[in-house]
């Protein structure tokens, strides 16, 4: 049997910059800080790293999503790298983590170092208004019909019909969404790197103004400045590592898009998602229930309950009732979910916050948002490409 390419890999290390919004540090130094602590972690120094890769390289558009490049790291690092990846396109904000596995499954590097990095408080200090851009034509086709023709331009307003989608068709209310901000707020009050640490209440959230019926303010994340950073080895080497090697256990990934779940007619699910988990559960006798704790991607709170159903975590409609109440994904649940703040309270890494998350609580570093015995974990990321992943601790 084909041995499969993230068999053959570790995570060894992890580091964080911090997070402001703005922060007083550059978007490089911040990516300096991320690396050097997460290569320092592996027991490694920049000398021992063969490969960096980022989401999603660098761009020159603006708005501090994309600020810094692997050979901008590289050069600042002192890193002679034998593999380069910079991926915008791909399976969700995972992918260079995807391509990382790969390269050095094939020999191309030994450690990667892979990391994501954002500037977008700054940008929106900087820029306090912005322009919403329309279609050249005066018809619009495709993904655009959906959203254009109705002056809805923000990724908001998508989740917003998805949301209201599923409340209509499983009968969810907005007392249940609003518990994963809640969860969410709790969990991030003992995470020290988190923005918001302020307690928030159910009617707190209650209270919080609409954006896009039915989403309120706090359904959404929040733009940062931070980087973050893992060290991926081959296992070989990370045998005699600082830390115990977290074992990528398995991945999946498929295409498809936000918007073919209008096309199908089903505003309620993500189907390149459900693809995504199908491929995870085949390349591992783990099953769900086998899961200590879950980092599950929250672009939006929606997303949260359309990427536990497709990982098979819960049924398909019985998200809302799973998290109701909070008791059953809180720190000592059945699944504790996104321990660390998630997306809504520590901010938008765009997915690597949550796998950050993930190797402080396989490592035991939680404090007081450990989860006890914590030994596996899944991650899903993204909410336009769709990509999950396990990782275990022996």
């Amino acid at each position: 049997m084909t041995q499969l390419p993230e068999k053959l890999t570790c995570i060894t290390g992890a580091g964080q910059s911090e997070v402001g919004r703005p922060s007083p540090r550059t978007a490089l130094q911040l990516t300096a800080d991320a690396c050097l602590e997460a290569i320092a972690d592996a027991g490694l120094t920049p000398a021992d790293i063969d490969g960096i890769a980022c989401y999603p390289g660098k761009s020159s558009e603006g708005g501090g999503i994309a600020p810094v490049s692997p050979s901008e790291a590289a050069a600042v690092l002192g890193i002679d790298p034998k593999w380069i990846l910079a991926s915008a396109e791909g399976f969700s904000h995972m992918a260079p983590i995807f391509n990382a596995v790969t390269a050095i499954a094939c020999g191309l590097a030994r450690h990667v170092v892979v990391f994501r990095s954002v500037a977008q408080a700054t940008a929106r200090m900087a820029s306090r208004s912005s322009t919403l851009m329309s279609p050249s034509r005066s018809r619009v086709e495709g993904n655009n019909a959906w959203t254009v023709p109705f002056n809805a331009l923000s990724p908001i307003n998508t989740f917003a019909l998805y949301a209201q989608a599923y409340f209509d068709k499983y009968g969810a209310n907005e007392e249940q969404l609003g518990m994963i901000a809640v969860n969410n707020r709790r969990n991030a009050a003992h995470n020290p790197n988190a923005i918001y640490r302020k307690p928030l209440s159910l009617e707190d959230y209650l209270a919080s103004r609409v954006i896009s019926s039915p989403l309120r303010l706090f359904d959404c994340d929040s733009h940062i400045d931070g980087s973050t950073a893992i060290v991926i080895s081959h296992r070989d080497a990370a045998k005699d590592g600082r830390n115990p090697p977290l074992h990528i256990e398995s991945m999946g990934m498929a295409v498809g898009g936000l918007w073919v779940g209008k096309y199908e007619g089903d505003f309620t699910a993500m189907p390149a998602a459900h693809k995504a988990g199908k491929m995870l559960w085949s390349r591992t006798d783990l099953r769900p229930g086998d899961m200590d704790c879950a980092q599950i991607y929250d672009g939006f709170s929606i997303h949260v309950w359309m990427w536990m159903e497709a990982l098979g975590l819960v049924p398909r409609g019985e998200a809302c009732r799973f998290v109701e109440g909070g008791n059953r994904i809180a720190l000592d649940g059945e699944l504790p979910l996104n321990t660390g703040g998630g997306q809504l309270s520590a901010g938008r890494f765009h997915g690597y916050g949550h796998i950050h998350e993930a190797t402080v609580q396989l490592w035991d570093r939680g404090g007081g948002r450990q989860v006890k015995d914590a030994r596996t974990c899944v991650i899903s990321n993204g909410g336009y490409g769709y990509g999950a992943m396990i990782l275990r601790r022996d």
